[in-house]
C-alpha cells in the first residue's frame, strides 16, 4: 500500500483509539487525503475507536457533512467505533436544516465525553488528588 498524501490534519494515537479533528479549511483534495490517511491508520494501528473533534467547526455545509458521514461509515466498516465530539449548536441546527442527521454517528458534547464513550476513563480524583497533594502542608 502506498503512503497517503499528508492531509495536514493531525491524527494522534492513544492506546487503541485515534484522535483527530476537522477544520473549516478542508477542501476536496485535503478531505480525500485525510480520509485515506485515517483509514490507513485505523488498519495499521488496529484502532478500535476514532474520536473526531469538530469543536473548531463554526459552520458546516453539505460537503463537510458528507465527509463526516463517509468517515463514520468507513471507520465502522473497518471495525472501529467513531465518535464525533464538540458539535456546536449552530452546526447541529445547520445539519438538521440540510436534512443531514448523520445516521449511525455517535456524538459527544466534548472530547472528554467522547473518550469515555470509547472506554477511556479518567482516574478518579487524578487532578483533585494532585492539587490536594500540592496544597498539603509538609508534615
Amino acid at each position: 500500500m502506498s503512503d497517503p498524501a499528508n492531509s495536514g490534519v493531525p491524527i494522534l494515537r492513544l492506546g487503541d483509539v485515534l484522535v483527530t479533528g476537522l477544520l473549516d479549511e478542508l477542501d476536496d483534495k485535503a478531505a480525500m487525503a485525510f480520509t485515506e490517511e485515517l483509514t490507513q491508520r485505523i488498519v495499521a494501528d488496529r484502532a478500535t475507536g476514532v474520536l473526531i473533534d469538530i469543536s473548531r467547526l463554526e459552520l458546516v455545509d453539505s460537503f463537510v457533512a458528507r465527509i463526516l458521514m463517509e468517515l463514520a461509515t468507513t471507520t465502522r466498516l473497518l471495525g472501529a467505533r467513531v465518535i464525533v465530539a464538540g458539535m456546536r449548536p449552530a452546526v447541529a441546527i445547520t445539519l438538521v436544516e440540510l436534512g443531514l442527521g448523520l445516521p449511525g454517528v455517535d456524538t459527544a458534547v466534548n472530547a472528554e465525553q467522547g473518550m469515555a464513550l470509547l472506554g477511556w476513563q479518567r482516574h478518579p480524583g487524578s487532578q483533585a488528588a494532585g492539587r490536594e497533594a500540592a496544597d498539603a502542608p509538609w508534615r
